[in-house]
């Protein structure tokens, strides 16, 4: 076999496209779109080189028309777990043994029939399934799944090039292994991208997977799964299971095999998953790797020397882009006094202009939070907010369910920096404001550290560079994401590695060389050409 040291193709972020009116790529969306409604899907389990069809159908559902029917998916139980853990391990020495050169080709492949033949569908998919409209699910399902592949690509050829100094008569070699059993993917709904690439790169590193979607994702999920199989990954290398998540826990945390989780979602669903862990430590081969990207209540401090429409851009966008349904969206804001009145009435001002619709009117800004659950659970502090006399909500503050799951945009101002819409994440469009005194900002910089458990994004906008420089200093913690004069949200892959710590999760960094490390151990190989014959050494003879 003949062997080379392979230069794979530089990485670069992929165009977004602007589906404005009259362009080529606004028409082929809008067909997309029209074939996604005009038929209903059956979408099955993929299991090893088998399509898994249980007659255990679920529908899905436009969150936008929850009265329309895109497909049905067939659920699996405990069965289908373990049937996927078994397909996974009986691939996994063909994967592992692959020249990952072979493995490249695949995942670069796969990102080539997404910027192509694929991108209509896997965004008109999103915008159904998850009520995305057309500029988030191309920045989403388009452009940083795309950037996931490529740049993972070019980082997994870094980790294999990447080698120790050798002394004379020594030849020191570093391989990266794959983990030595099977990596469970435990992915979100809210981001086609992350569905994607928390199996691929672990899959890419020559790991096999076992994936679970969340529910009200597997409408795009299976289009993803469409296109790695036909990008060329073999079967078992990832196996997509529709199951619960105590059935698919019950087995996989439960299993020798069990070597690592990929996960992003919720804090409490994380913690108890790490507990279970612990619990089993003793059954495992080895010692899983627990990597998980979790809550945020992710904020913007506005300090007195502010450009006011800079402010009121980074807080709407931040916070209402696709329903603030973004782990890194804006739901806690810090404005001065002195700028509270200009900026209040930008604020209003715009967010009356904010249209709210179905995905496919282009012409809609705001959208459907994704279920009846979230949608209840955002109405109920929408409610306490309303009959509480010590704050105000100044916009939105209405909601409808009986076409789709809409909440309006809402601000809530409150005196408290510590009232329970600043503190607890809502994961929806609604955002709570404080009004500070602008002499207190020291105070408010620790006030803004200490509010919440989370620490997954956070913007301040000032022009007075001290006042950054003090701020970037203060809440070194408070944001792995950190942004200055812009909003909290949309990391680029391979210009803002993503994640935060404290309950946000792990900090590994999707879209970066540290996440791929996790999903490797390595092995170092000392070879001697001249190696010693005598147990003794020069100090040891006599004089």
């Amino acid at each position: 076999m003949s062997k080379g040291f392979y230069v794979v193709p530089k990485p670069v972020n992929e165009p977004i496209l602007n589906y404005a009116p009259g362009s080529r790529e606004r028409a082929n969306l809008k067909a997309a779109l029209q074939d996604a409604r005009a038929k209903t899907i059956d979408i099955p389990m993929y299991i090893g080189a088998e399509e898994v069809r249980t007659g255990k159908k679920v529908s899905l559902h436009p969150p936008h028309d929850h009265q329309h029917v895109l497909g049905h998916y067939h659920q699996g139980d405990k069965t289908h777990v373990q049937a996927a853990i078994d397909a996974a391990l009986k691939a996994k020495k063909d994967w592992a043994d692959m020249p990952w050169e072979q493995r490249a080709s695949i995942f670069l492949k796969a990102a080539e029939l997404i910027a192509g033949p694929y991108r209509y569908k896997l965004n008109a998919a999103t915008m159904l399934g998850q009520s995305k409209n057309a500029f988030q699910a191309e920045i989403d399902s388009a452009c940083e799944i795309i950037d996931f592949l490529r740049y993972n690509v070019a980082y997994m050829s870094e980790i294999y090039h990447q080698q120790v100094d050798s002394a004379k008569g020594i030849w020191n070699r570093i391989e990266q292994r794959p983990l030595e059993g099977f990596v469970f993917a435990l992915t979100p709904f809210n981001f086609t991208a992350i569905a994607g690439n928390l199996p691929t790169s672990v899959a890419m590193m020559g790991n096999v997977v076992v994936w679970k979607p969340s529910n009200t994702q597997i409408y795009s999920a299976q289009v993803l799964m469409e296109i790695f199989r036909e990008a060329g990954v073999p079967p078992g290398v990832i196996n997509l299971v529709y199951v619960s998540g105590p059935d698919a826990g019950e087995v996989i945390f439960a299993h020798p095999d069990f070597a690592g989780i990929h996960f992003t979602g919720s804090t409490a669903v994380f913690q108890d998953i790490w507990k279970s862990i612990g619990t089993n430590i003793h059954k495992y081969k080895t010692y899983p790797r627990i990597v998980g990207e979790t809550g945020g209540k992710d904020f913007i401090l506005v300090h007195e020397s502010a450009d006011l429409d800079v402010a009121n851009t980074a807080i709407l966008r931040g916070a209402f882009e696709f329903q603030g349904q973004k782990c890194s969206a804006a739901s806690r804001v810090y404005i001065p006094k002195k700028l509270w009145p200009a900026l209040k009435e930008k604020m209003v001002k715009d967010i009356a202009s904010f249209k709210m619709g179905p995905t496919e009117d282009f012409g809609n800004f705001i959208n459907a939070v994704i279920d009846e659950k979230s949608f209840d659970k955002l109405a109920k502090y929408i409610d306490n907010a309303r009959n509480d006399a010590s704050v105000e909500i100044i916009a939105g503050g209405n909601y409808d369910k009986s076409k789709g799951y809409f909440i309006e945009p809402t601000v809530i101002v409150t005196p408290d920096p510590f009232y329970v819409t600043m503190c607890e994440e809502l994961f929806g469009p609604v955002l709570t404001v404080h009004v500070y005194d602008e002499n207190k900002f020291d105070e408010i910089l620790d006030t803004v550290d200490k509010t919440s458990i989370y620490a997954l994004t956070g913007a301040v906008i000032a022009q007075d560079r001290y006042a950054v420089a003090l701020a970037t200093k203060k809440l070194q913690n408070a944001a792995g994401n950190f942004y200055i004069n812009d909003k909290c949200t949309g990391a680029v892959v391979g210009q803002q590695p993503f994640g935060g710590a404290r309950g946000s999760g792990t900090n590994d960094k999707a879209g970066s060389m540290i996440n791929l490390l996790r999903w490797v151990s390595p092995r170092t190989i000392k070879e001697t050409f001249d190696p010693a014959r005598d147990y003794r050494y020069p100090f040891m003879d006599k004089e």
